[in-house]
C-alpha cells in the first residue's frame, strides 16, 4: 500500500489528524471553485500589472491560500467582521468586495475603493464589513480584538475574524490582545495563516513552538490546526469555532497550515526555497485542483468547468481594464480623509 501525502503540516513536523473532512455537496464544490478561482485569476493579473509598473509600491499576492479565507466565508454569517494584514486582496475578493474597486486601488484611482490613496495594503468596505487590509505587522490582531469587544458591547451575535501569519504570531500585541480576549470571553477568531516562511525565514528558524495553534494555552485560549489548502477542512474548522465564539465562550485560534506559491512580495525573490518545493505543493496540494478534481469525479464536465474560469477571467480583465482607464485622484484629495 501506498504511503500517505504529506502534507504542509507533516513536513513541518506536525502531526495532528482530525480526520476525513466533511464531504461537500456538488453545489458547495461549485462555489468554493469559483470564488477560488476569482482570488487566483485576480492575483495573476495584479502579478502582471505590477510587472508592467501600473502598480506601485509594495504587493502581496495570495496564490496558494485561496482556501483559508473561502472556507472561512463560508462559515460566517453577515455581520460577521473581517480584518487582516496586507496580504489582503482575497479577502477583499471573499467578503463580496468588487474586483473593479479593488484592482482601481492596486493602480492608485479613484475607483479604488480608498479613493487610490490606499493602495494594496490599505483597503476598506464597511458595507461588506471588511476592515482592512493593514501594513503594520500584527496591528490587526489587537484591533480585531476591537471590533469583538464592540461585539460584545452592543450585545450582538456577530463573531470578528482577525487573520494574521506565522510572522506576526510572534508580536508582542498578539499576546496582550489574547489575553484581553480571553479575559473578557470576546467573539474573535484568531485565524494565523502559516505558510510556513513569513517574510522569509522558515517558521523552524524563527519561532520556538511551531505549533501555533498552542499558541494561546497559558491564556486557555482553544486552538485547532487545520489543513488550509482544503476548503472542506477550513469550513468545518471555521463553523466549529463560530459556534464556540457564538455560545459566548470566548476567542478561539485556527491554525491554517497553508502556502504561499509566490515570494512574501512582488519584489521577493524567494531564494530561501526550492522550486522543487513549491511545485510539489503545487502538484500534490492545490486548493483548486483539489475541487477541480472532485467535481470531475462527480461527472461535472470539463466544459463546464472551463466555463467557469472564463467567467472570472472575464471579470478580471474587466477590472484590469477599468484600473487603468479610470482617471487618478484630484491633488486636491490630499486633504481629505485624513481624519475621518
Amino acid at each position: 500500500m501506498a504511503a500517505p501525502k504529506k502534507t504542509a503540516a507533516k513536513e513541518q513536523g506536525q502531526d495532528r489528524d482530525n480526520g476525513p473532512p466533511p464531504e461537500f455537496t456538488r453545489d458547495q464544490d461549485l462555489a468554493a471553485l469559483r470564488d477560488m478561482l476569482l482570488i487566483r485569476r485576480f492575483e495573476e493579473k495584479a502579478g502582471q500589472l505590477y510587472g508592467m509598473g501600473a502598480i506601485g509600491g509594495f504587493c502581496h499576492l495570495y496564490i496558494g491560500q485561496e482556501a483559508v479565507v473561502v472556507g472561512m466565508q463560508m462559515a460566517l454569517k453577515p455581520g460577521d467582521q473581517v480584518i487582516t494584514g496586507y496580504r489582503d486582496h482575497g479577502h477583499m475578493l471573499a467578503t463580496g468586495m468588487d474586483a473593479k474597486g479593488v484592482m482601481a486601488e492596486l493602480t492608485g484611482r479613484r475607483g479604488g475603493y480608498s479613493k487610490g490613496k490606499g493602495g494594496s495594503m490599505h483597503m476598506f468596505s464597511m458595507e461588506k464589513n471588511f476592515f482592512g487590509g493593514h501594513g503594520i505587522v500584527g496591528a490587526q490582531v489587537s484591533l480585531g480584538t476591537g471590533l469583538a469587544l464592540a461585539n460584545r458591547y452592543r450585545g450582538n451575535d456577530s463573531v470578528s475574524v482577525a487573520y494574521f501569519g506565522d510572522g506576526a504570531a510572534n508580536q508582542g500585541q498578539v499576546y496582550e490582545s489574547f489575553n484581553m480576549a480571553e479575559l473578557w470571553k470576546l467573539p474573535v477568531i484568531y485565524v494565523i495563516e502559516n505558510n510556513r516562511y513569513a517574510m522569509g525565514t522558515a517558521v523552524s528558524r524563527a519561532s520556538a513552538q511551531t505549533d501555533f495553534s498552542k499558541r494561546g494555552i497559558s491564556f486557555n485560549i482553544p486552538g485547532e490546526q487545520v489543513d488550509g489548502m482544503d476548503v472542506r477542512a477550513v469550513k468545518a474548522a471555521g463553523e466549529k469555532a463560530v459556534a464556540w465564539c457564538r455560545e459566548g465562550k470566548g476567542p478561539y485560534i485556527l491554525e491554517m497550515q497553508t502556502y504561499r506559491y509566490r515570494g512574501h512580495s512582488m519584489s521577493d525573490p524567494a531564494k530561501y526555497r526550492t522550486r522543487e518545493e513549491v511545485e510539489k505543493v503545487r502538484h500534490d496540494q492545490d486548493p483548486i485542483e483539489q475541487v477541480r478534481n472532485r467535481l470531475l469525479a462527480a461527472k461535472v464536465s470539463e466544459q463546464d468547468l472551463k466555463t467557469i474560469d472564463a467567467d472570472v477571467r472575464k471579470i478580471v480583465n474587466e477590472a484590469a481594464d477599468f484600473a487603468q482607464a479610470d482617471p487618478e485622484p484630484d491633488p486636491a484629495e490630499l486633504y481629505t480623509d485624513v481624519y475621518r
